[in-house]
């Protein structure tokens, strides 16, 4: 479904990945600050352009050329919220979906199962501006997946949530990756994030390349460098 090759040259490291994700697969890139985790997930949003390489998703060529954001079937969500001060929740979410779409009962559904699995009801009407980092995450939430997209990129949009929330966040995450059967691409600093958002495969990255590829168990049972033994272990 997604295959690609980034090659991006950072001024203290040069990135150069190949990944191949099939429908309905979840992997895990994990590895230190720095490694390059976050520019492969850029690159493959689009919201950065490679320096060589390709990117293909369900057979459309995203790189290169560079296709337009908005024409890539994918939902990127990071650590900030980005949404529009000036318009409400409901508008947020609903943002870029077009009438036609909107208007179908399937879509209203859908719209109305992402408000009431997030909590969402009670601040539908509510400007943006005006809600905590909490429900702006989940809002965010929201409208990535308003759109219903084939793959899911998430760079940490966990860090600096309480437990609590990150539990309910992952569970739908999870959930709604069976039920809509989107793909999933996850960054994060913690082990035990990837482990449960990404349970079956990981990469990890040192210096722009991959070091190792295979389950948890197998990176657990023999890490490939001493960086990623003490990357896995507890504290």
């Amino acid at each position: 479904m997604l295959k690609a090759h980034i090659i991006k040259k950072r001024r203290e490291l040069q990135v150069n990945v190949s990944l191949e994700l099939e429908a309905g697969a979840a992997l895990g890139l994990f590895g230190a600050s720095g490694a390059g985790k976050s520019t492969v997930l850029a690159c493959i949003a689009g919201i950065e352009e490679p320096d060589d390489g390709y990117v293909q998703l369900n057979g459309l060529q995203l790189f290169p050329p560079s296709l337009l954001l908005h024409r890539r079937p994918l939902g990127y969500l990071t650590q900030e919220p980005g949404l529009f001060p000036h318009l409400s929740v409901g508008e947020n979410i609903t943002f870029g979906i077009s009438k036609e779409l909107a208007s179908t009962a399937g879509q209203q559904q859908w719209i109305a199962t992402l408000r009431d699995r997030l909590q969402l009801a009670p601040l539908w009407n509510a400007p943006a501006s005006l809600i905590s980092g909490g429900q702006a995450r989940r809002v965010s939430l929201a409208r990535m997946l308003a759109r219903r997209p084939a793959l899911v990129l998430l760079d940490e949009p966990f860090a600096g949530l309480d437990r609590q929330l990150v539990r309910e966040l992952i569970d739908d995450l999870v959930l709604w990756a069976q039920t809509i059967g989107f793909s999933m691409i996850a960054v994060d600093h913690q082990a035990e994030v990837l482990k449960r958002l990404c349970p079956q495969k990981a990469i990890v990255l040192e210096q722009g390349t991959i070091v190792q590829r295979g389950s948890w168990s197998e990176l657990y049972k023999a890490p490939a460098t001493p960086l990623l033994e003490s990357l896995l272990a507890p504290l």
